[in-house]
C-alpha cells in the first residue's frame, strides 16, 4: 500500500511538472523536420502516395501522454491531390520517421491540368504538414515545402521549315501542296474544366496551275496510347493556284480522358509522348480523297519529376508495353496501302476530267512531276501545267 501511494505521488508529480513546464514554456512542441513523398501503387482509379514524415521532439523525454496528431496535404497549383492525418502518435526524443500512405483519386488530374495550362505549363507542388500535441496544451507547428515543375508541349510545333505534302493517289502528281509554316498555342481564353483548346495554323502553298478545295482539316491527339482528343474542322478552304493560304485547325484535348493518360504517365516513370496527327480532305474534279500530313505530324516528349525523387522511387522503366504501338503507325500503313497507277498517253480520265478531256499532260501524272513542282523552297508552276489527271482540276 505504501508503495502504491508513492507511485501515485510520482505520477501526480510528473503530471504536475509536465503541466508546469508547459505553462512555463519549458517543454517544446514537436515539429516536422522533413516530408518525403513518392508515388507507389497505381490503378485505373487511384494513385498511392507514400509518405515518410520525420518529426522532431525537442523534449528530453518521449511524448506519449495524450499523443501527437499529424495532418498533411499534397496540392498542385492549389488543387488538393492527397490529404491524410494520423492521431495518437507517440514520439521518442529526437527525430522519429513515420511512414504512411494515402490514396489520390485520379479524377483530380483534370482539374489540376487546367491550372497547369492556365499557368503557362507551370505547376507548384505544395506539401503542408502540421503537428499538434494535446499533451503540450494543444500547441501546433506547421511545415511547408514547395517544388516547381514545368513542361513545354507546343513550342517545337512552331516552324518555318518548308515541307512537301504528297497525296499518294492515282492520277495525281506529288507534291499536292507545300507547308511553309506551322504555328500552335494554347487558347487559354476558352480553357474550361472539360476542354483544353489548341489553336493551330498552317501556311500552305498550292503549286498547281489551278485552284482546288480543302473541305476538312482533321486531327487526332494522343498522349502515350490514350486518345485525348480528335475531330475535324467544319470550314473549307480554296487554295488558289500559286498562292499561299492559311489553314486553321482549332483542336482540343478532352480533359475527361486525362485521368487515363495519367496512369500511363506514371507507368512510364513520369514520361509521355505527345502525338498530334493531321489529315486533309481534298476535293477536285468531282472527287475527294484524304491526304495524311505525315510531314507535319507532331511528336513531343513530356517528362516530369513531381516530387523530385523518381530516380530513387521509379514507377516504371520509362516505357509502357504497347504505348508507342499504334500511336504513330496508322498513317504509315495508310500511305503504303494506297495503290499508285502509271497511266499511259492514251489513258482517259473516265469522267474525272472536267468536260471529258483526255489526260494530255503526263508530266503531272504520278511519277512525272516537273522540276518546278519538286523545288521545296518556293515552287512556281509554269503555264503548261494545265492538268493533273482531273482529280484536282
Amino acid at each position: 500500500m505504501g508503495r502504491l501511494k508513492v507511485a501515485g505521488v510520482l505520477v501526480v508529480a510528473v503530471v504536475a511538472v509536465a503541466g508546469g513546464s508547459v505553462a512555463l514554456g519549458v517543454l517544446g512542441t514537436p515539429g516536422v523536420a522533413s516530408v518525403d513523398n513518392h508515388f507507389a501503387d497505381i490503378s485505373n482509379r487511384t494513385t498511392t502516395v507514400a509518405t515518410d514524415l520525420t518529426v522532431t521532439n525537442p523534449n528530453p523525454v518521449g511524448v506519449q501522454l495524450g499523443g501527437v496528431g499529424l495532418n498533411y496535404t499534397v496540392s498542385m497549383n492549389g488543387v488538393e491531390m492527397a490529404q491524410g492525418d494520423r492521431q495518437g502518435v507517440g514520439l521518442d526524443t529526437g527525430n522519429s520517421t513515420l511512414q504512411f500512405s494515402t490514396e489520390m483519386r485520379n479524377d483530380r488530374i483534370p482539374p489540376w491540368w487546367v491550372t497547369h495550362i492556365d499557368n503557362g505549363e507551370t505547376t507548384t507542388v505544395g506539401i503542408d504538414a502540421t503537428v499538434t500535441s494535446s499533451t503540450l496544451g494543444g500547441r501546433s507547428v506547421s511545415f511547408s515545402q514547395e517544388r516547381t515543375i514545368e513542361t513545354d508541349l507546343l513550342s517545337q510545333f512552331n516552324s518555318t521549315e518548308t515541307r512537301p505534302v504528297e497525296a499518294g493517289q492515282p492520277l495525281v502528281s506529288d507534291p499536292v501542296l507545300y507547308i511553309n509554316e506551322t504555328r500552335g498555342a494554347w487558347d487559354r481564353d476558352n480553357l474550361t474544366r472539360s476542354e483544353t483548346p489548341l489553336n493551330l495554323a498552317f501556311d500552305v502553298y498550292n503549286p498547281k496551275p489551278y485552284p482546288y478545295t480543302i473541305t476538312t482539316v482533321g486531327y487526332t491527339i494522343r498522349m502515350n496510347d490514350v486518345t485525348v482528343g480528335e475531330g475535324e474542322t467544319d470550314r473549307g478552304y480554296v487554295l488558289d493556284a500559286g498562292e499561299e493560304t492559311t489553314l486553321e485547325a482549332n483542336t482540343a484535348i478532352q480533359n475527361e480522358n486525362l485521368d487515363r493518360w495519367w496512369v500511363t504517365h506514371l507507368q512510364r516513370n513520369q514520361r509521355t509522348d505527345l502525338y498530334i496527327d493531321f489529315y486533309l480532305v481534298v476535293k477536285g474534279g468531282g472527287e475527294q480523297f484524304r491526304v495524311d500530313l505525315d510531314s507535319i505530324d507532331y511528336q513531343q516528349e513530356i517528362e516530369t519529376d513531381i516530387f523530385g525523387n523518381k530516380a530513387q522511387y521509379p514507377t516504371g522503366d520509362g516505357t509502357a508495353d504497347g504505348a508507342d504501338e499504334g500511336a504513330g503507325s496508322s498513317t504509315a500503313e495508310e500511305s503504303t496501302a494506297t495503290p499508285t497507277a502509271t497511266p499511259t498517253e492514251t489513258r482517259t480520265d473516265d469522267g474525272l476530267l472536267d468536260g471529258g478531256d483526255t489526260a494530255t499532260d503526263d508530266s503531272l501524272l504520278d511519277g512525272g512531276a516537273t522540276a518546278t513542282e519538286t523545288d521545296a523552297a518556293t515552287p512556281t508552276p509554269t503555264e503548261t501545267d494545265t492538268d493533273d489527271g482531273g482529280l484536282l482540276g
